[in-house]
């Protein structure tokens, strides 16, 4: 399994959750409400293939490889293909609508988990190639498709250097507020 770390350095909301911890006995409360907030977010860039700055995903052609996989899939249903077994038009029409990252078991997208402990919040994917979708890049000679460049597409609010998207933070910063309103 490959984990990677990635700590958020966002000043703002650093400053409002150390503000908060000063004033309450435990984060966990408004971390989990933060964590769920984070995670619907996530789910809905998978359905809109966006990134979370609103700019959508970098679209690529599909390599040959996937292409096959995705038609052996769709073509595994009669009602998707010729009787000499391949895509219909119904089947051919399933595959061009086949959005990224989003595959028949929706892997990715069912993986993004949240957790609190103590005060911290990890917001965590059990799938080995998350990082590589978030961030981009090269993939391994060993892998499925090796040496294909995968473009980044970013689907957690969170960039390689720590800092959050201003659109994330802004909701981060508004459900720490909303939290310390319910509680005055």
């Amino acid at each position: 399994m490959t984990t990677f770390t990635i700590t958020v350095q966002d000043h703002a909301v650093r400053t409002a959750l150390q503000a908060l911890a000063a004033r309450v006995n435990s984060l966990e409360p408004v971390l989990t409400k933060i964590g769920i907030g984070i995670v619907e977010r996530t789910d809905r860039r998978f359905e809109t293939s966006t990134a979370p700055d609103g700019t959508p995903w970098a679209a690529y052609p599909l390599g040959g490889a996937t292409i096959t996989m995705l038609t052996q899939r769709i073509g595994g249903s009669k009602s998707n293909r010729k009787k000499d077994g391949s895509l219909n038009s119904r089947g051919a029409k399933q595959l061009g609508n086949k959005k990224l990252l989003i595959g028949d078991g929706k892997h990715l997208k069912g993986s993004i988990e949240r957790q609190v402990i103590g005060n911290a919040l990890i917001i965590s994917s059990s799938q080995q190639y998350a990082a590589m979708h978030q961030f981009g890049g090269t993939t391994s000679a060993s892998s499925m498709i090796p040496g294909k460049k995968i473009p980044a597409r970013p689907f957690l609010p969170i960039k390689k250097d720590g800092s959050l998207y201003p659109q994330e933070q802004a909701e981060i910063l508004e459900a720490i507020n909303v939290y310390i309103m319910d509680k005055l």
